[in-house]
């Protein structure tokens, strides 16, 4: 039997879009453990198929009518049958999926394992008239050959004292905890954003705030690859693309209570994006106020959002996280790297993450908002949603102890 520990299946991913693509990949490596890796068509030794997408069953049946030995593992969410076809439901359980890996493994193994006839064990053998065979010069041990000392080369390094005293760029995150976060991020009158009745309500548009014109100047400033500047009647906003920095000369308590504003008539009126001259890019500017442009979006956003979640997002369906945030940079709001510990697992609803972790909706909506300024969360209807199934959290024994402790802290 192939040790599949040591030498993982090599499998080609057929039917799928690119989200599904990924998915599968990470999902390979991931919850299956490394069992198989995804490799190009030609250097495969399993394919699996995507039954239920549109040129699903044309793909499936050329790579039949090849009559290649390689087995085939089909995915769809209704019953398939089909000799020789391995079959897993969606969406996929790793359970059935490690166990449909192993019998392809197997099946791979016996079709290709290789015969020992008879004759061929005959010619192996050596004989009785053969000549010996010569006895090989000895070739003198390696530590025989005097090896020179190499002497280690001392690299020098250029300490760039400017980008030393950006700051604010460069700090280390900040983390909020329950008690801190509400009056660091503030809250909406007349709504509860904790009670499902009113999750209708607990939505906001980043248009209106500072956030989103923010948003739109970056996506121009990259787009053009020049430096802009946001003119919005109050301080101006540099963005500089090439570093992925912003410069903008206020204090943070003055930014944080700019953010959570709305943006009424007579201010959007006065919002424009403009080139910025070789001449006033080039000035000398207080390099304190330098910040990351990611940092700086995801801080507007926390502050604009104050629980609340983007009115884009549709809270009866799932989201799902694209990749992991850098919490070394970002401001860290309640349970934000559970949250995101949970999505990068698979797509699921506001409501059930906060529901699973058991904490207030406030912090699943605030982590949301922050990671879709970034584009690292969304919610479209793709077919990758019910590719795989997302596992089921239980809480463990130490949870449920710390739990316990809480509340005897408590008094409760």
């Amino acid at each position: 039997m192939m040790d599949k520990s040591i030498n993982p299946l090599k499998v080609a991913l057929h039917g799928m879009s690119e989200r599904s693509y990924k998915m599968m990949t990470m999902y390979l490596q991931g919850p299956c453990k490394g069992i198989a890796v995804v490799v190009n068509d030609s250097n495969a030794e399993i394919d699996i198929f995507d039954a239920d997408t549109v040129n699903a069953e044309k793909l499936l049946s050329e790579r039949l009518a090849k009559k290649s030995h390689r087995p085939v593992i089909v995915l769809s969410l209704n019953d398939y049958s089909q000799e020789d076809i391995l079959y897993v439901k969606k969406p996929v359980k790793t359970d059935d999926m490690l166990s449909a890996l192993s019998r392809a493994g197997d099946m791979l193994y016996e079709k290709t394992k290789p015969v020992v006839s008879q004759q061929s064990s005959s010619i192996d053998k050596p004989s009785n008239n053969s000549s010996p065979l010569p006895t090989p010069i000895n070739a003198p041990e390696s530590s025989q050959i005097p090896i020179p000392e190499e002497k280690p080369v001392l690299k020098k390094y250029v300490i760039d004292s400017d980008e030393q005293k950006k700051t604010s760029k460069h700090q280390a995150a900040m983390q909020l905890d329950e008690k801190g976060f509400g009056a660091f991020i503030g809250s909406v009158a007349g709504i509860d954003v904790n009670d499902p009745k009113k999750f209708a309500m607990a939505s906001y548009n980043p248009k209106e705030y500072f956030q989103g014109y923010v948003e739109a100047a970056f996506k121009v400033s990259h787009a053009k690859g020049q430096i802009r500047q946001l003119n919005s009647g109050w301080n101006p906003l540099i963005i500089f693309p090439h570093s992925n920095e912003v410069w903008l000369d206020v204090d943070e308590n003055q930014l944080r209570a700019f953010s959570g504003l709305a943006i009424n008539k007579s201010i959007d009126s006065k919002m424009s994006i403009s080139p910025l001259s070789v001449e006033s890019s080039s000035l000398s500017r207080s390099l304190e106020r330098f910040q990351s442009m990611d940092a700086f979006l995801w801080k507007l956003a926390c502050w604009a959002s104050k629980g609340r979640y983007p009115n884009n997002i549709d809270i009866t369906q799932p989201v799902y996280l694209k990749s992991w945030p850098n919490f070394t940079r970002l401001l860290v709001t309640p349970h934000a790297l559970r949250i995101a510990a949970l999505l990068i697992q698979g797509p699921r609803t506001l409501g059930n993450v906060a529901e699973v972790l058991n904490i207030k909706p406030q912090y699943v909506f605030v982590f949301i908002s922050a990671a879709c300024s970034l584009g690292l969360a969304g919610q479209t209807k793709r077919e990758a949603d019910v590719l795989v199934q997302a596992p089921e959290v239980k809480p463990t024994k130490n949870q449920g102890l710390l739990s316990r402790i809480l509340s005897k802290l408590r008094g409760k």
